[in-house]
């Protein structure tokens, strides 16, 4: 019943050189959910409501109303484009997101009674009679949806969970360009069997390290949390396989000419992907011990995604005793830097700082001050000031994270439904057509 055009799929042959060995119903289930993957990733045919989705050139599935803004205002995309999409905001529901006047609008669409609408005089059965509908007639004071937003090349991120056996050779990945180097591993850009863009995490040493964050990213799965791909324990040194986010590190793109363009709402955009990642991650009695903006990946269409979970842990007791050493000190609670007491409101305190770096496109927190200043100076109540041209509501929500004691900082979900809110503040499209 559906028109589609047949594809390659380098990843499917992948999948199968691997499963030679291995049982009939096996194979079956395992390239059943990467088509299911597919299918989901390319049409976003997915059930919500009384409603099925048929593939369409319009839907793009969940996405955040910048990440929609940022792929509009792309070429070949004209005036009066559009796609429809779903909230990450589970309140919002569906938005149709339209091109006008070198600007994107976004109308929420309701759903009540079985019927969709963006003015309460049109109602419609489905989604695809309201489109329909307004490619012909006028919304608001758009003349009509022109059409639909060119879709890009899918990414291929959600397979990396797909794969059964989470050990391959080495011989099956090309080393590129080095992308970063730490106290622990070199990142580089690779390729797996030259056709998927990989990031290869070259481990120096520690293997129970090595270990420990493998086990951690192969149980987290979300999308503003980084997707591993593989590991390759063959020889050493090992390599930990994920998925490469083409714009690198959120510290390396706030200082660059890309990131010194971004608005206030922007920025705070990228600040509620992360507190979203943060929230996933605090639901699953996590800690990460290291968030910072040089541990944020970014993406195309400025996704955003938490990385390196080398100091990570899952987390029995409501906090983690840690006798280690190298301590972030401008990034970390005063608990964490006296008494080596990680928590989850360890990293909230962490999150602060990582907002104050965004919100000043990747200055040093705590400038002109050395660790040990540092922590004398927050011990004694000292928090940092707004920095030049913040909002005031976001340097509240900074103090909210410097709390002396733990139990008064927010949890990530309250960041990042204060951060949803604080962007609605700072929009002012034309004739207020927010996703309201």
């Amino acid at each position: 019943r559906f028109s589609y055009k047949a594809f390659s799929c380098p990843v499917i042959n992948g999948l199968i050189d691997k499963m030679v060995n291995r049982s009939a119903l096996h194979c079956f289930v395992s390239i059943t959910k990467l088509m299911l993957t597919k299918l989901e990733i390319n049409f976003a045919g997915r059930q919500t409501l009384n409603s099925v989705l048929s593939p369409s050139r319009w839907f793009f599935g969940t996405m955040s109303r910048f990440e929609a803004q940022n792929i509009l205002m792309e070429p070949p995309n004209d005036e009066a484009s559009f796609l429809v999409r779903k909230s990450e905001k589970e309140s919002i529901g569906y938005v149709l997101s339209v091109k006008s006047n070198n600007a994107v609008r976004h109308f929420r669409i309701p759903h009540q009674d079985e019927s969709f609408y963006v003015e309460q005089t049109q109602r419609f059965s489905s989604l695809g009679d309201l489109v329909n509908y307004y490619c012909k007639h006028s919304l608001n004071d758009i003349v009509s949806l022109g059409s639909p937003c060119h879709k890009k090349k899918p990414n291929v991120e959600d397979i990396n969970h797909l794969l059964d056996d989470w050990v391959l050779p080495k011989s099956e990945f090309t080393i590129e360009n080095q992308l970063g180097n730490g106290c622990f591993s070199q990142v580089f850009r690779g390729r797996w069997k030259n056709h998927i863009n990989v990031a290869i995490k070259v481990l120096k040493n520690d293997n129970t390290e090595f270990h420990r964050e493998v086990e951690i990213l192969k149980r987290l799965h979300h999308r503003h949390l980084i997707s591993l791909f593989a590991i390759c324990t063959e020889s050493s040194p090992y390599y930990i396989i994920t998925e490469l986010m083409e714009k690198g590190s959120l510290l390396q793109f706030l200082r660059g000419k890309e990131g010194q363009n971004q608005d206030a709402a922007s920025l705070i955009d990228m600040a509620t992907q992360v507190a979203d990642g943060m929230s996933y991650l605090e639901e699953q009695k996590s800690i990460h011990r290291d968030l910072a903006a040089r541990n944020v990946l970014v993406g195309e269409d400025y996704i955003c995604k938490v990385a390196d979970f080398g100091l990570a842990r899952l987390v029995k007791d409501p906090f983690y005793i840690s006798e280690e050493k190298k301590i972030p000190y401008k990034w970390s609670a005063p608990e964490a830097i006296s008494h080596g007491k990680f928590s989850i409101k360890s990293d909230v305190w962490s999150f602060g700082v990582l907002l104050y770096e965004i919100m000043t496109y990747g200055s040093v927190p705590y400038p002109g001050f050395n660790n040990r200043e540092v922590y004398n100076k927050v011990k004694s109540g000292y928090r940092m000031e707004a920095p030049s041209k913040c909002p005031s509501f976001i340097h509240s929500i900074m103090l909210k994270c410097w709390q002396e004691q733990p139990e008064n900082r927010p949890t990530f979900k309250d960041l990042r439904d204060m951060l949803e809110r604080s962007s609605y503040e700072l929009e002012s499209p034309p004739g207020g057509s927010r996703e309201q």
